[in-house]
């Protein structure tokens, strides 16, 4: 009998990797903050792994970036902790070397709070392009570009070198 292929998209497998990491640390983790964590994710997958982490697309909405589905899926938490019972099994898909940039974004921008991440993030280039020209205040369902992303992150990664 062949395995069973797991259902669940990836980009949500992750988030609920995200937040088993917080049931362990206890940083606290909203949905607001989850978004910026898979924004940032995706970024340093694609400098330093050369490849996407997940297929969803990240938009720039007003309070930074954010992936509609994993938004649409803990939406009922509002700002409150996602709490939810997280699969073992399922989180086991995650590849090791994915696994070692969730665990490093989670190390570098796990200790702050939604509200730090979003200003960070307004602070560069990629969720500033993907919102040129818009008010501050509305809604925008524009995509953040990978290429922009990889650019920008690439360049950040060089600078430390």
């Amino acid at each position: 009998m062949p395995p069973i292929k797991n259902k669940k998209q990836k980009s949500i497998i992750i988030a609920e990797y995200f937040i088993r990491k917080n049931q362990e640390d206890n940083k606290g983790l909203s949905n607001k903050k989850l978004q910026k964590l898979l924004y940032y994710s995706q970024a340093w997958s694609l400098v330093i792994n050369d490849k996407k982490l997940f297929n969803d697309d990240i938009e720039a909405w007003v309070h930074g970036p954010a992936v509609p589905t994993v938004y649409s899926e803990f939406k009922k938490f509002g700002f409150d902790n996602i709490n939810i019972k997280v699969s073992e099994k399922e989180l086991s898909a995650i590849a090791t070397k994915d696994k070692t940039i969730l665990d490093e974004v989670w190390r570098v921008y796990g200790k702050f709070d939604a509200s730090y991440l979003e200003m960070l993030s307004h602070s560069e280039t990629p969720w500033q392009e993907a919102r040129a020209g818009l008010p501050p205040n509305e809604s925008s369902s524009n995509k953040i570009s990978l290429d922009t992303m990889r650019e920008y992150y690439g360049k950040k990664l060089k600078k430390k070198s």
